[in-house]
């Protein structure tokens, strides 16, 4: 079986490059699909509280009959739960769902500028990566900006940050800004939404020339560019096809092709909320 590249964090510790994403994935279900992840390769796991499947991630975890070493576990904190008391609660709260004793990374799921928080949040965050209960500590949906007010308040730098990224909106000045400070990027709905990415002409041509689906050319472009990514899917057919897009190796031809999809110039692509102003509970 070909195994996921691992990416290393700012803190020392590594994560799985390709990893499978639960969102939108009701609880049972989450349960039947990640054991099939994991029976497919997959040893990182992304899950979230709103996402309400902990507890499904957590059953599959059980199930698969994998050490905790073997695996990568990702939660996120809400938005409702941000503030440093609340977080820790939170966080607990997030562990006995998941059955596990220690989290190998947790996540400030949203910036929620207006609620000004993420400050206090982060702080509760350090606290527990001090006390050993997670091992990595980052954020998700973060401005240049605010990931530059948590360094400057704290002093700790995320490992990562989780954005919305895929070729129509391919995250070029903010991934550069992560990289400048030592922060992984991860991608998010990394194969866009509604089929539209996936029927471009220019990715089908990639994917003639290297006799793979659009889905796995995609998935090898966030993988050439260095991200992060956690594609989903609950038909196990395709939980496998994106899995094997670890042996499709794009050139630098493919890769600049994909680079030049982007939308963002044009003040388009994005897909879900602008964190600069996210303002949900």
């Amino acid at each position: 079986m070909t195994f996921s590249p691992v990416l290393t964090f700012n803190d020392g510790n590594t994560i799985p490059q390709l990893g499978y994403g639960v969102w939108q994935v009701e609880d049972d279900i989450a349960e039947k699909v990640v054991v099939q992840a994991f029976e497919a390769g997959f040893r990182h796991i992304d899950t979230a509280k709103i996402y309400g499947n902990e507890a499904g991630v957590g059953r599959a975890i059980e199930r698969s009959g994998l050490k905790p070493e073997e695996i990568f576990i990702t939660t996120k904190l809400w938005n409702a739960d941000q503030g440093y008391e609340s977080t820790l609660k939170a966080f607990e709260e997030s562990m006995d769902r998941l059955g596990l004793e220690t989290l190998d990374m947790y996540l400030i799921h949203w910036m929620q500028p207006k609620q000004d928080k993420y400050v206090d949040t982060w702080k509760a965050l350090i606290e527990l990566q001090k006390q050993g209960r997670v091992k990595t500590i980052g954020v998700s949906n973060f401005t240049k900006a605010g990931l530059q007010r948590l360094i400057d308040e704290t002093g700790v730098v995320p490992a990562i940050n989780q954005v919305e990224l895929h070729p129509f909106f391919n995250q070029a000045e903010l991934r550069e800004f992560n990289a400048s400070k030592g922060i992984l990027t991860q991608a998010w709905s990394p194969l866009g939404q509604g089929g539209e990415l996936l029927e471009s002409s220019i990715i089908g041509q990639i994917a003639a020339k290297h006799g793979a689906t659009p889905a796995q050319v995609v998935i090898a472009w966030h993988l050439a560019v260095g991200n992060v990514v956690i594609p989903k899917s609950v038909t196990e057919s395709r939980i496998r096809e994106n899995y094997a897009a670890l042996d499709v190796s794009l050139d630098e031809t493919d890769v600049q092709a994909i680079n030049g999809m982007d939308k963002s110039a044009e003040g388009a692509g994005r897909i879900g909320a602008d964190p600069a102003v996210s303002d949900f509970a």
